[in-house]
């Protein structure tokens, strides 16, 4: 029996709300529905997430009193309400009844009339409802992520938080060993589909409307994969040369890893290494589409296999873990499950990854340092502690004509219709 869009995303929102990622609770969601409502719930799921903090900021308003724990499938729900009020071209009064009738599906029939009430007084009350939220909520980001922005991009936080709340464009990174960019170009057009080339990495391609990749010509084949430009820049600065030892150092899901090769398919050899053995897998199953071949292994970045000490590496790639606040409005569940004090515990452990990782580069060997974070503490900081820690380190400039440079490094800022933000560090090992 399948379940309605409204009662499947009041689940997938309320697993969120109890600190489920969507990438995790999504599936199941899409699961419970019939296929031609797939797109509905995906869109129920990622608006209403992406303006999470003010649709919470309305609903408190609108309730009496705080929903019970048990009942986050509630929450769930009377958000997702709201976001088709405010943020959707569902007609109102369709919004409304759908999302009552939800509760019966949920099993908790005694909220029909709450959710009845509290979308029919927002429609009452909507502009004296919004103008009572603060400034963070009604820029739907969390009151610290909102200050940190504004306090470290006081020039690009508007432009950060509205690319932040906008869906992202699909990118495509072209694979130059089977097609040029303008002949993948070419292709898309033959197939009815609208794109253009990037301008910051020679292998981008935006499309102007996003599609399932299997309607992308030459997928299956390897001619294309989905990365967004930002990352694609990681393969370039590393700059691999033929008969170097390579280490991706946290390549899952591995479009980095296989990127390089594309670039530079004269590697002596190419590790890509990952904590996670599930993840891992998926950098298996993306080489193998995409007919490259390099060594998997898992192991962590903090405490590598001894056995890689015996062989150094040439170039290393550290993507390292971080916020991703530069990427949100791909994953717009980090608005609800970041917290300030996640920053700390990243940053230690980038900075542990840094350290582990060192001793593998042979002298004058260079290490990129990357993240998705728009945060100094994840990037400029972990690069100055580190710095001070090696004499042996230096930092060096990035040619990249984006962005801005940092006290040690080069930041992108995530753009509407642009890339993703992201953060890079090039050191040098002494010789």
């Amino acid at each position: 029996m399948t379940t309605s869009c409204r009662a499947a995303a009041a689940q997938v929102i309320a697993a969120v709300l109890g600190g489920q990622s969507l990438n995790r609770a999504l599936p199941a969601g899409l699961a419970s529905v019939a296929a031609t409502d797939r797109s509905l719930l995906q869109q129920l799921c990622y608006g209403t997430l992406r303006d999470a903090p003010r649709l919470q900021a309305l609903l408190a308003q609108l309730l009496e009193k705080p929903l019970r724990a048990r009942d986050q499938d509630i929450q769930g729900l009377l958000l997702v309400g709201l976001y088709q009020l405010e943020g959707s071209r569902v007609p109102d009064h369709a919004a409304v009844a759908t999302t009552v009738g939800a509760s019966r599906e949920l099993g908790k029939p005694w909220a029909r009339g709450l959710a009845n009430a509290v979308l029919r007084r927002f429609l009452r009350e909507r502009e004296s409802l919004l103008a009572a939220i603060d400034t963070a909520a009604a820029s739907a980001h969390s009151e610290w992520l909102y200050a940190r922005l504004k306090q470290q991009w006081p020039e690009a936080c508007a432009g950060i938080l509205a690319a932040n709340n906008q869906p992202p464009p699909m990118t495509l990174r072209v694979n130059t060993q089977r097609v040029s960019r303008d002949g993948y170009l070419a292709q898309l057009a033959d197939a009815g589909l609208d794109g253009r080339a990037g301008n910051l990495a020679p292998q981008a391609v935006y499309l102007a409307t996003g599609t399932d990749v299997q309607a992308l010509p030459g997928f299956n084949e390897g001619h294309v994969s989905v990365q967004d430009e930002a990352p694609q820049l990681a393969a370039a600065l590393l700059g691999a040369q033929p008969g170097e030892r390579i280490l991706d150092a946290c390549a899952a899901p591995g479009g980095k890893t296989c990127h390089i090769l594309e670039l530079q398919p004269g590697l002596q050899s190419l590790l890509a290494m990952d904590i996670d053995a599930a993840r891992l897998d998926r950098v298996r199953d993306n080489l193998q589409r995409l007919g490259l071949g390099a060594q998997c292994l898992q192991g962590d970045g903090a405490q590598p296999p001894a056995s890689l000490a015996e062989t150094p590496f040439d170039r290393i790639l550290v993507d390292a873990p971080c916020s991703a606040s530069g990427v949100i409005r791909r994953h717009p569940d980090i608005k609800l499950l970041r917290r300030e004090a996640d920053l700390a515990n990243l940053q230690r452990e980038q900075g542990r990854i840094l350290h582990g990782l060192w001793p593998l580069l042979r002298p004058g060997g260079v290490l990129l340092y990357v993240t998705c974070s728009v945060l100094d503490e994840e990037n400029s900081q972990v690069i100055e502690a580190f710095l001070a820690s090696r004499p042996d380190a230096s930092a060096e400039p990035i040619a990249v004509n984006r962005g801005q440079t940092t006290a040690h490094g080069r930041q992108l800022l995530p753009e509407i219709d642009g890339p993703d933000g992201m953060f890079y560090a090039m050191l040098r090992k002494a010789a």
